[in-house]
């Protein structure tokens, strides 16, 4: 009996070492108990370190969700997510994960998590090729044709870049195309020479926004950077493609909406979200400016699922993200980041500004009643805040961190209420 024992075990080893996929087992805390060599590849590049212990502490820059997911979960066992995305590292060594968290009993949980970025990629290239080659179709008005060197300065023009921008050529040659970008000021702009760099790995890169023209005013431009056939030198060129769109940025505006917004409540969604925080990251540093960030969260919203339905739910999420929209300056953006949970970005804000802010939104929901057809619903939401201020270096990952870990001690302070970390009060 005890051989057998034995072989079983050897066999169950065999098969966890062998699998593809990552697998780990771990606490109600997070200490990780058994976890498999394709787990430990994935996690040792996120921790930076030769060891991993605790999966809620790894995974905190870059998914702090997991741990709220987890302890908003309250059936005995179950599932509590499936195919959830993290998106880890930045830039060239950025992975997208695929993960998948089971509850087995109060203390006793396991995940996967697998390596989709290749399947990440190609959904959105597919994405916006169709948008691009669905663009084609109508609406229209003309396609500019430009060339530039290996560092994204135009080198040669065509007449029809002269006709849709108004610029005479000396005034195009030797500029980088990024110089006539005019975006607002929550628009989600490349940084200088990432177009370029994403074009040089990828082949190609696509982007929309507003374009200056020559007499002071602007349009709204779809653009291609390519790289030019046959030329694979680090030294080669590129090929910019611009065409402007007449129709009111109508069909440009429906484009946009697809791939930027949330298809339940209109909110930005996540990705969007992440790309234009970065970028506001990284402006505000160079300007010197401020940033805050608010993480809310709908207090006992799955009473709301369980109680009267997944429709009425969805009312309530729709009905959230109106609320909060209509609170918010212009500038700011308003993100549902899954489930319950919404996150918005304020630029030039203080703390205490998003403290403000945060308990505006939170009287607004607490306010009135939500009609879900057979009944008026009640709800209330527990915000959590930080700021670039309080902590000038700190990441993006860590900005959230802080915010999140604020909204955890809204939560256990008895909820509908304001909770405000710094980002270094969290590091320590």
């Amino acid at each position: 009996m005890t051989s057998e024992l034995e072989a079983e075990n050897a066999a169950l080893l065999q098969f966890l070492y062998a699998c593809p996929a990552g697998l780990i087992e771990f606490s109600a805390s997070g200490g990780i108990g058994m976890v498999n060599p394709a787990a430990m590849n994935l996690l040792l590049p996120i921790a930076g370190r030769p060891f991993v212990t605790n999966l809620f502490e790894v995974m905190e820059g870059c998914a702090p969700e997991l741990r709220n997911m987890i302890q908003r979960f309250e059936p005995a066992h179950g599932a509590i997510c499936d195919g959830h995305r993290i998106v880890t590292g930045r830039g060239d060594r950025s992975l997208v994960l695929a993960c998948s968290i089971v509850k087995l009993t109060q203390e006793r949980y396991i995940t996967t998590l697998t390596d989709v970025s290749e399947q990440v990629a190609r959904e959105r290239r597919l994405k916006q090729a169709e948008a691009w080659f669905a663009s084609l179709l109508d609406g229209v008005d003309d396609v500019a044709v430009l060339s530039l060197d290996a560092n994204g300065c135009i080198d040669a023009v065509t007449g029809s870049a002269l006709r849709q921008t108004g610029f005479a050529e000396t005034e195009l040659l030797g500029r980088r195309f990024e110089a006539f970008d005019r975006p607002d000021r929550a628009s989600a702009m490349p940084l200088p020479g990432e177009a370029i760099a994403i074009a040089r790995r990828d082949g190609w890169h696509l982007h929309e926004g507003w374009h200056a023209r020559a007499d002071g005013g602007r349009y709204w431009c779809q653009r291609l950077v390519a790289v030019r056939d046959h030329a694979e030198a680090p030294s080669a060129g590129f090929t910019l493609v611009m065409r402007a769109v007449t129709r009111q940025g109508k069909d440009a505006a429906d484009l946009r909406r697809m791939l930027t917004r949330d298809h339940l409540t209109g909110a930005s969604n996540r990705a969007h979200f992440f790309e234009a925080a970065e970028r506001q990251r990284v402006r505000s540093l160079q300007g010197g400016e401020s940033m805050a960030v608010i993480v809310l969260d709908v207090d006992h919203f799955k009473r709301v699922n369980d109680g009267y339905g997944h429709a009425a739910g969805d009312t309530v999420l729709r009905e959230v993200a109106r609320r909060c929209e209509a609170e918010l300056r212009p500038e700011d953006i308003f993100a549902r980041l899954g489930g319950e949970e919404f996150v918005a970005l304020l630029p030039s804000a203080t703390l205490e500004m998003a403290v403000v802010a945060a308990d505006r939104l939170r009287m607004s929901l607490a306010g009135k009643t939500i009609d879900c057809g057979e009944a008026q619903l009640s709800i209330t939401a527990s915000f959590g805040c930080s700021t670039l201020d309080a902590a000038p270096a700190a990441t993006l990952a860590e900005l959230l961190a802080a915010a999140d870990a604020a909204l955890y001690q809204a939560k256990r302070s008895g909820r509908n209420r304001v909770v405000s970390f710094k980002a270094d009060q969290v590091a320590a």
